[in-house]
């Protein structure tokens, strides 16, 4: 009887030592791939952060390039008719988007909704301000019209300030 008391009382130390042993390890494996994914997760960013940063320059050159100003100071030769000056404004807009499209993965969904907005709203304002002439008119009439629907504030002006404000956060 004494030695199967002592059978149990070994076997019990040995369960509890194996226990803690077993815990202590799988606690410690736990805080390794913890560790690890930490490292890898600052990796990350510090490779993903110079990415995202030009994704934000790109962005913010295509709200450039597509500011009404500056689309009829580099696309308006004068002579242009109003029909013509439409199509290739517009056209401008959408390969500069097009150029760019993969950048949304870089913004928040709040941002890169309201570039969209803002380029369509620029389209909007070209289609309007040309519907409003006749086809062959100049398209300094065209050129005219839209300078005054953006006169307040163009809808890329807030594009703008929103990736603008996005940046502040993060960086």
């Amino acid at each position: 009887m004494e030695f199967a008391l002592y059978i149990i009382g070994t076997l019990l130390v040995a369960v509890v030592v194996f226990l803690t042993s077993f815990f202590t390890l799988r606690m410690f494996l736990r805080n390794e791939e913890r560790k690890r994914l930490l490292e890898l997760k600052e990796h990350n960013k510090s490779v993903i952060a110079p990415i995202r940063l030009q994704a934000y320059e790109r962005m913010a050159m295509f709200l450039e390039r597509t500011e009404p100003n500056q689309l009829i100071l580099r696309l308006n030769d004068g002579n242009t008719p109003n029909a013509d000056l439409r199509v290739l404004l517009i056209s401008s807009i959408r390969a500069e988007f097009e150029h760019n499209l993969s950048q949304q993965i870089y913004l928040s969904s709040e941002v890169w909704n309201k570039i969209c907005n803002a380029k369509e709203e620029t389209i909007r304002i070209i289609n309007v301000s040309s519907g409003k002439l006749a086809p062959d008119a100049p398209g300094i009439e065209l050129v005219s019209s839209i300078l005054e629907q953006t006169a307040g504030q163009s809808p890329i002006e807030a594009a703008m300030e929103a990736l603008k404000e996005e940046i502040r956060l993060i960086f």
